[in-house]
């Protein structure tokens, strides 16, 4: 029998599914701090990109290959749990604690004994790897705490990963003087607190531990067989094929445009930290309309909002004052990541609920090979023909919003 959303099966009142609705608002502020603290090995390495440069003889461009290494390791890890199963056959919460521990040490291997590019590449492959049990397991964690609010409790996860992602150009620009090695190990430490959190939290009560003999990829086959599951897919998609592509070249845009010339005393870094940092605020805003609106309705909102965005900076970015274009860039940095957790929360109520953890990998694991290419395109396109390269990043908002209107569209004829 296929499932379908309808055939969810009712949550039976336990002693721990009756707590009071603080006690799961607590649940979900811990799980964000503690998102921000794992997720803060992803992009260790940044604050250091100048001093690896120095100390191991390499281009910029080599160097860059360091956050590339721990894309490819957060797909494989996605995959693998979505493949296997393991994301929904182990207590989330044990998952991430794992995870966090070992990308701490893989973190700190990376810090003192990568020699040069060739181990450094390793060691960052497996960070990535690591993150792939944090992130989307964190996700799951959420809805296991707070099922009647996912879109604001997700909100505030993927808010925290939108600091994690601006603390370095934060970093940077504030002159922290550490040696880097030192720099990069406060992720480690940090990741470890992070798991010490979880630890004493656990799981909610809200998603069972999947007990079945059923090979995983059944939960997948049916999460993709429900219309909405594949709308939300289909704007997720596309969102990620701007977002991670618009974050790498924010720095690009804001030194490339008349704002460096314009606010020197904020610097690239400083600028480029607040456009990316008020995608916190984007997320928050977004999850508590959400709770008003729907998920739905704040998901397909932001992603055209921030599509007219990207067309209005490529058509405009040479004639607007200094002062417009720093705030169509505070616009586009909000928008551009407030769908996210709609989506997600999207997919989280329309899979299986014995899949929630392997729809979820498989969602990240797809979306982040999508910025794998976004991002090749965009700054190799920017090399040529500068910041008219941002019509690279219009497509995805386009296609999100044409996918899902399609898919939702077959759901109610």
């Amino acid at each position: 029998m296929r499932w379908s959303p309808s055939s969810r099966p009712p949550v039976i009142p336990t002693p721990s599914s009756s707590r009071p609705a603080g006690l799961a608002r607590h649940a979900v502020a811990v799980i964000a701090l503690a998102q921000l603290l794992g997720t803060s090995l992803w992009f260790s390495a940044n604050s250091a990109m100048q001093e690896l440069a120095r100390e191991w003889g390499v281009s910029a461009v080599e160097i860059g290959w360091l956050t590339g290494a721990v894309q490819g390791g957060f797909i494989l890890g996605t995959l693998t749990l979505a493949l296997t199963g393991l994301a929904d056959r182990f207590r989330a919460s044990h998952l991430f604690v794992a995870s966090a521990l070992a990308g701490a040490l893989f973190n700190g291997l990376f810090a003192w004994a990568a020699q040069g590019l060739a181990d450094g590449l390793v060691w960052r492959f497996l960070v990535g790897l690591c993150l792939a049990g944090i992130y989307p397991v964190g996700m799951k964690l959420v809805v296991s705490f707070a099922p009647e609010r996912t879109g604001q409790a997700l909100a505030q996860l993927v808010a925290m990963l939108t600091l994690g992602t601006a603390l370095p150009h934060g970093l940077r620009e504030l002159g922290a003087a550490l040696p880097w090695p030192l720099v990069i190990s406060a992720s480690s430490l940090l990741a470890l607190i992070g798991a010490a959190l979880i630890w004493r939290l656990g799981d909610g009560p809200h998603l069972p531990v999947q007990r079945t003999s059923s090979h995983p990829r059944t939960g997948l086959r049916e999460a993709f067989a429900v219309r909405r599951f594949r709308a939300a897919a289909w704007g997720y998609f596309g969102h990620m094929w701007e977002l991670y592509a618009f974050w790498t070249v924010v720095p690009l845009l804001v030194a490339n445009s008349p704002l460096a010339a314009a606010y020197p005393g904020l610097g690239v870094s400083g600028m480029a930290f607040a456009v990316i940092g008020v995608g916190a605020m984007g997320c928050l805003l977004g999850g508590a309309l959400s709770r008003r609106f729907g998920s739905a309705a704040v998901a397909l909102s932001a992603l055209a909002l921030s599509g007219l965005c990207a067309v209005a900076f490529a058509l405009f970015w040479s004639a607007l004052p200094p002062a417009g274009l720093a705030l169509l860039l505070l616009v586009w940095g909000a928008a551009v990541v407030a769908d996210s957790p709609q989506f997600s929360a999207l997919a989280s109520k329309t899979c299986p609920p014995t899949a929630v953890g392997a729809s979820l990998a498989i969602l990240n694991a797809i979306g982040f090979a999508i910025t794998v290419v976004a991002i090749a395109f965009v700054t190799a396109l920017f090399e040529r023909i500068g910041l008219d390269a941002a019509w690279l990043l219009v497509p995805g908002p386009v296609l999100g919003l044409i996918g899902y209107g399609l898919a939702s569209r077959r759901r109610l004829s």
